[in-house]
Formats: C-alpha cells, structure tokens, sequence
C-alpha cells in the first residue's frame, strides 16, 4: 500500500469557509490516523476571483485551529511550487499532449454562440452541453486560426456510451454515463488551465493518494478518471464527503448563510467548539459521543464513519458546545480569549484578580466570548439607576438594609464568602427583613440590576471597598 498522502487545496478567493474547514479538518486527522502527510495546495487559476491576501488569511485562519501542514507554500516540500500559477508550463505540456493524442481539442466559439446553443437545446429537452461544434474543424483551419491569434479554449473529448465506474470509501460502488459528462474546458482562452486538468495533473505528481473533496465534486470524476487514463496514470483514491445543508435541508449557501469561519471566530466562538462541532458534520462514533479534543478526534478518527446523507449545519448545538467549552476549558484559556474584547469595550481590566473572577462567574451563564464582556460591566461600570429602581432604593426598608450593611461591612473585614453569608443572615434576623426586600436594594447598590450573581461572588469580584462604597453611595443621610 503506497503512503497516504493528502492534500487540501483551496482557491484564494475570500473567506474559509464551513465547507472548507471541515475538508481541512478531516484530510488533517485522515492523515494523522494514516501517519501520513498533509499538502496544502492553492488553486489560484481563476485569476478573476481571485482576492489579494485570501491564501495568506487561510493559512492563518488554519494555523489558529490547530490545524498545520506537511507540505506546501511556505513550507516547501518535494513537489514544490504548491501555488498553481506557478506551474502552468506543467498544464501547458499536459494540455498539448491531450491535444496530440486526439483527447482534447480546440474550441473558437464565443460566449454568445455558447449561450444560444445552450438555450436551444432546454427548448428542445435535451442535456445541456457542447455540441463539439469545433470538433469537426480540419487541421489547416485550426492552424490558421490559431496563427491568427483567434481566442480559443482546450476542451476534453469525452468517450462516447462508456460506463465509468469507480469504487468511493463513503459511497461505495459509482456508476455514471459519459453522456452525461460534458466536453469539459480544460485550458481557458487566457492560458490558465481549470481545476479539472491542473488538479489531475498536480494530484499525479504530487502522489495524492486520497482525495477528500465535497459531494458537488462527484459528477466531475468521470471527466477526471477519463485524464488520468488518457494520461497513463494510476487514479488516487476517491472520497467525497456528504453535503452541508441549513436547517431547512437546502444547501448551505455563501450567499444565504454565514458560512465563514473567521466570522464565528470574531463572534466569540472557541476554536476547540468550532473543530469539535465541524468535525461532527457527517461523521460519528460508534457510541455517537460528541465532545472530543483534537487529539481525541485524531486518534478516533476514520473514513469509514462518514455518512452518505447530507449533514445539518445547527447553530443552536454549536450555542451549546461552546457553553459546553467555555465552561470546561481552563479559566486563564477563557480569560485569555477574552482579553481582547474586554480591551476593545474600554473597560479597565489592569486589576487581573479581579479580571479573573468576573470571567470566572461570567462564563457560567454565557455562550459566547463577547457575552462575557458585556455580562461583566455590571462590575467595572457605575451605571445609572432607572426611575422605578431609584424608588425602590429610597423605600424605608432598603435604607434600613443599606445602612445597616454601610455600618457592618467595615467591623468584617477582610470578607468572605462565610462572612458575606452570615452578615444577611443577621441582617434578616435584626431588621426582619429577607427575600427581594433584603436582596434587591443590596444588588442595585453593587451592580446596578435586581438580578445577578450571588452575594458572596458579587462582594467578592467588586472588593470590600468597593462593594462597601458602592452601597455607600445609595444610603441617604
């Protein structure tokens, strides 16, 4: 058996998205289950959509995950470049010897003609492709054209009436008609070769083993077993992964979802949730256990368990996977990724015990990174007051217990939580007072709102003197 290699090979064309992550993800822990390597490869080819700095952001966006490569740009390796614009004498010659062999063919015709014999062909019913037009020019014409510099594309002369069939480790045995395969464009009219000849090509030479590409891809491997024929070259191992669909069932779309994974990451979604929840879009255990490591995932995982059926992209299980994160992780990780919110929010946070214990009680009742932050002003900002709670303040039994805390916090001191618990326990027993009349007015005081954390960490996330001037400041004279 030939070593497992495995390559993600995305277009710079924007974003990473959910799609690609989870390709990403499963050629990483294929081949780390394989022991084999991992190749990045960018497909830029279509220079058209191509969006400055999308590679580099990928990489990184990658990198953040956990998620590195064996070989690629950058990284270099044996069968560098990685970059495919950079290759395209290697497209060039293939592309030549297709032509020389009678596999592929020029074609002059215009995007217009295209377009009217595509649309003549729905009225009439038929399947929608070239009509090989082109086909039928003699040598001297396409000499003397292409001496002309006339603009031209190189198609693939599909076989006519042949059966390709071919095994796939999610779908087992695949079976398609040729007839329903275009002659596909394999170079365009500015030279760059599409994905369908510049992957075969780079997959041969790069000794792809294994590739693990979505299911939209799967009505393009005839074309692709038919290059790796007419070239003489052993195909790799096909794997096509199940679709991605929104909660209605449609495909997740670019266009309808938030699809991009740098975007939930700016949300406040954890890396360890986003890969744990990616990783579970069509694949499982056999005891569908749901929470895993990425060293977990890496030693679980194995193609055999990736489903045929399209896999459910719910947002409400990601919302409870990364409660369930943001809880378990170590409490510097959290306050770690939190730092840069808490910092771009203005608040103060140069105080670390106190940093510390806000994102220690927060994380208990938020789900996202952000949320933290905002659960946590009640601490760090003196906020006003609205009218209904400044008349519940100035009402006789929240200024008996105001002032009778302002008069006893300071004979405590220093707090803690048994101190915190037994002074409102006395407070109940001198005053008579207990329930929403002793705790409201004491957490309007401290934290501006009737709801919140108990009282011993409230005290103790604000400090004696604040939380004995915060009370302060609400006792009237």
């Amino acid at each position: 058996m030939k070593p497992v290699r495995v390559r993600f090979a995305p277009s710079p064309t924007g974003y990473l998205h959910i799609g690609g992550l989870r390709t990403a993800l499963y050629d990483y822990l294929f081949a780390s289950a394989m022991k084999g390597k991992l190749i990045l490869r960018i497909e830029d080819t279509d220079q058209s959509r191509e969006v400055e700095g999308a590679a580099t952001s990928l990489i990184n966006t990658l990198h953040q995950l956990g998620i590195d490569f064996d070989e690629g740009p950058g990284i270099g390796g044996e069968f560098q470049p990685y970059t495919q614009s950079q290759r395209l004498e290697l497209y060039k010659y293939h592309a030549q010897k297709l032509i020389d062999s009678g596999n592929a063919y020029y074609c002059f015709c215009s995007s217009e003609t295209l377009t009217a014999m595509r649309e003549e062909q729905q009225v009439q019913g038929q399947f929608v492709k070239y009509d090989r037009r082109c086909l039928q020019l003699s040598k001297d014409e396409i000499t003397a054209r292409l001496a002309k510099g006339e603009r031209h594309v190189i198609r693939l002369k599909m076989p006519d009436h042949r059966l390709f069939s071919f095994d796939d480790l999610i779908r087992d045995k695949v079976e398609m008609e040729s007839s329903q395969s275009d002659d596909q464009v394999l170079v365009k009219s500015d030279g760059f070769p599409t994905y369908h000849l510049a992957a075969v090509v780079d997959d041969h030479y790069m000794q792809i083993s294994h590739v693990i590409r979505g299911e939209e891809w799967l009505s393009s491997t005839p074309k692709h077993l038919w290059l790796y024929e007419c070239f003489g070259w052993e195909a790799p191992i096909w794997v096509h992964l199940p679709l991605i669909l929104a909660t209605d069932r449609s495909k997740l779309s670019k266009r309808m979802n938030d699809v991009s994974v740098e975007s939930y990451l700016t949300k406040g979604y954890l890396k360890e949730a986003l890969l744990n929840f990616v990783v579970l879009l069509g694949w499982h255990t056999s005891d569908d256990r749901e929470i895993f490591t990425l060293d977990e995932m890496c030693s679980v995982f194995s193609l055999d368990r990736v489903n045929k059926a399209g896999a459910i992209f719910d947002l409400t299980k990601l919302d409870w996977m990364n409660g369930h994160y943001m809880r378990s992780l170590p409490l510097e990780t959290i306050a770690e990724r939190c730092e840069p919110y808490f910092l771009s929010s203005g608040l103060d946070i140069s105080n670390r015990d106190k940093f510390m214990k806000c994102v220690d009680v927060a994380r208990e009742r938020c789900t996202l990174l952000p949320e933290i932050v905002d659960y946590s002003k009640m601490f760090y900002a003196k906020a006003e007051l609205s009218t209904e709670d400044k008349e519940i303040m100035l009402n006789a039994d929240s200024q008996k217990v105001l002032k009778w805390f302002a008069e006893e916090l300071p004979k405590a001191m220093p707090l803690n939580a048994d101190k915190v618990q037994e002074l409102t326990k006395l407070c109940t027993t001198n005053l008579g007072i207990k329930g929403k009349a002793l705790y409201t007015p004491l957490r309007l005081a401290l934290i501006n709102q009737a709801h919140g954390p108990d009282l011993p960490n409230t005290f103790a996330i604000l400090g004696d003197q604040e939380a004995i001037d915060r009370i302060s400041r609400y006792v009237v004279r």
